[in-house]
């Protein structure tokens, strides 16, 4: 059977072996995908039950690895599809030296993005699961990819970071955290007596867990305009400081007024001038 001159049969024929081979890569690659995913996972996982590597690291490595593993199995999908329609491989090639002169002329900040990211994992500034400061955002960092740092703030929303743009990074999860309370009494309470009730309360929060050391009270900060600060402070496990602060905060109010002593406020005054 022929059309315009064309096989109708072989071209059928030609065509369907191509959708064919087209749908058997399209199942390979859905299989392939989420199984290496899962052997990257299962290695790290042995990894760190040997080498008794951190979990935040693992989490790190893990995350990188399965990107990698994604960008490399995009490419082998794409050259086997350039094979199933018989173009020459050389097109592929040459389209990628077209792309490589294009990040080097025209996306320098994609290259420093990947070489800041790979300096960032091998120096070990963050790790996912880790509090940080970058960038003017703050949060916990939920992934570290070759060309973005993903950090979610505590309101819930998810930044992508450039890692160029990753300079000055502050981390708040190496070592001890601090739990610091500041607390205001009245210049006409007594400040020795406000003290005792304070420590009284510390003493109860160094059995807590979460502290590593203290809380003990330091004494008085500094004087404002209605009230005397007195400082409360104390080391806890990562993470911790936050709850540990609101905790204290409200032992401390219940004792303050089971003793009498006054938690002030900001006055103002209103002088009434007669004409």
């Amino acid at each position: 059977m022929t059309l315009f001159g064309v096989d109708l049969t072989s071209f059928i024929d030609t065509y369907m072996a191509i959708a064919i081979k087209i749908i058997i890569l399209i199942i390979a690659y859905a299989i392939v995908s989420p199984l290496g995913k899962k052997i990257i996972t299962k290695a790290l996982r042995r990894t760190m039950n040997k080498e008794k590597i951190s979990e935040g690291r693992i989490k790190t490595l893990e995350k990188l690895l399965i990107n990698i593993y994604a960008y490399l199995l995009i490419f082998i999908f794409i050259t086997m599809l350039f094979g199933i329609f018989d173009l020459p491989l050389e097109s592929l090639l040459a389209t990628a030296g077209v792309l490589g002169l294009a990040i080097g002329f025209g996306a320098q900040g994609l290259v420093s993005d990947i070489v800041t990211g790979f300096f960032i994992l091998l120096e070990k500034q963050i790790e996912v699961d880790e509090y940080v400061s970058t960038a003017g955002y703050s949060g916990i960092v939920e992934e570290v990819g070759l060309r973005t740092t993903k950090i979610r703030s505590f309101d819930g929303t998810l930044n992508f970071i450039p890692n160029r743009q990753m300079g000055g990074v502050s981390n708040h999860s190496r070592g001890t955290m601090r739990a610091l309370v500041d607390i205001g009494i009245s210049y006409d309470d007594n400040i020795d007596h406000a003290m005792s009730v304070l420590q009284k309360v510390c003493d109860e929060f160094q059995q807590d867990e979460r502290f590593v050391e203290g809380p003990d009270v330091l004494g008085v900060q500094s004087f404002g305009s209605s009230d005397i600060v007195l400082r409360i402070l104390g080391r806890t496990v990562n993470m911790e400081q936050w709850g540990a602060e609101r905790d204290i905060r409200k032992r401390i109010k219940e004792e303050f007024d089971a003793n009498g002593i006054e938690i002030p406020f900001p006055h103002q005054v209103n002088i009434m001038k007669e004409s």
